[in-house]
């Protein structure tokens, strides 16, 4: 298999912050990139070389599209299986349609991580209000409710702290389609990035400490401090087998519950993950750059970090207006995404420090 020459085209489904760096991770390379996205403001647009517009169930425009690039590749998992079948006829997708299908569900995803001899939450699936009253009598309470597609920044999921709460949880989620998962008592929660060429090497970033606020991530730092190094190990081999198991080709993200017998799978992103947002400066190859070379059919390159440790913070919402007062830290390196509407809790840039962090502060907090 040959790699895509120089000016060759890279077609990105999704338009949001993460095909923005993809696509200029791809120019660095001398890629072209063209999004596809029905959003009216696509902010990978500002970057890429063609847009278009449409939605994902357009065949016209997505057989326009094939016929545009060179290679597929996703921004984001909840671009429908459908569309990526219809591409996957016309023109290479990586990754391809079998991990998506595995990311969409979270009840195959489960199933299948559990297949590979991962542990997840003890979960139970929810049709009827009856299977979740029998499903919180297994698991107990607290548990958390969720829809098993479409859910992302805490979305999707409701928390039931006692049983008088099901009927209610059950109504606002919709009913049917959904998954409940029992609270387990974590001591941290952290992730594994890694990614799969084209030729099936691999190439592993250090664990990531990852803080979440209102169910959006709010923090990463690596390498993750005070995580058992079996535990590391046990949950690196797991990432490593799903990736194989999928004949995977991108950056994949794993995230972890760190439990005091082990880490419990979480979920999967099978795309460039917020929480690698820290490798653009600090590792040798960010998770965009590796992402690129493996989609092209290039080497992949060194997941090394660049210092003895690097920590990500997001910048949500209103936080954007202030978000240039950052640089008086001249070891502070901005992100800002181009997103015209600050809405609460919506990623609108991050700032990531390397080795020098602002005085006072907890690399976690």
């Amino acid at each position: 298999m040959s790699a895509l020459p120089p000016r060759a085209t890279i077609g990105i489904l999704g338009g949001g912050q993460l095909g923005r760096m993809l696509a200029m991770a791809a120019a660095s390379l001398g890629y072209r990139t063209h999004i596809f996205a029905p959003d009216p403001d696509p902010v990978a647009a500002d970057v890429s070389a063609a847009l278009t517009r449409a939605d994902y169930t357009n065949r016209r425009a997505l057989a326009r599209f094939a016929r545009s690039v060179d290679v597929v590749t996703f921004e984001f998992e909840n671009v429908p299986a459908e569309a990526v079948l219809f591409l996957a006829a016309r023109v290479p997708v990586r990754p391809g349609v079998r991990a998506l299908e595995v990311a969409q569900d979270r009840l195959v995803e489960k199933r299948f991580v559990e297949g590979l001899g991962g542990t997840p939450a003890p979960y139970a699936p929810v049709e009827t209000l009856e299977d979740l009253e029998t499903a919180l009598e297994t698991l107990g309470t607290p548990a958390i409710l969720k829809t098993r597609r479409l859910g992302y920044d805490g979305k999707g999921q409701v928390r039931i702290d006692n049983r008088a709460a099901a009927r209610e949880a059950f109504a606002v989620l919709g009913g049917q389609g959904l998954l409940l998962e029992a609270f387990v008592p974590f001591r941290s929660e952290f992730s594994i990035l890694l990614a799969r060429g084209l030729d099936g090497s691999e190439a592993l970033y250090p664990p990531i400490a990852n803080r979440h606020e209102g169910g959006i991530l709010a923090l990463s730092l690596a390498p993750a401090p005070g995580l058992e190094p079996a535990h590391v190990a046990a949950a690196t081999a797991l990432a490593v087998r799903i990736a194989d198991a999928l004949a995977y080709v991108g950056v994949l993200a794993c995230e972890f519950f760190a439990l005091a017998d082990g880490p419990r799978f979480n979920e999967m992103a099978p795309r460039v993950h917020n929480s690698g947002h820290w490798t653009i400066e600090g590792a040798e190859t960010s998770q965009f750059a590796q992402h690129i070379r493996a989609v092209a059919g290039l080497p992949l390159g060194s997941p090394a970090l660049t210092g003895a440790r690097a920590r990500m913070r997001n910048i949500l919402g209103a936080e954007v207006h202030r978000a240039h007062a950052l640089l008086a830290d001249p070891t502070a390196r901005l992100h800002l995404y181009g997103k015209a509407e600050a809405a609460p809790g919506r990623k609108m840039g991050h700032v990531t420090h390397v080795d020098h962090f602002p005085v006072g502060a907890d690399l976690l907090d």
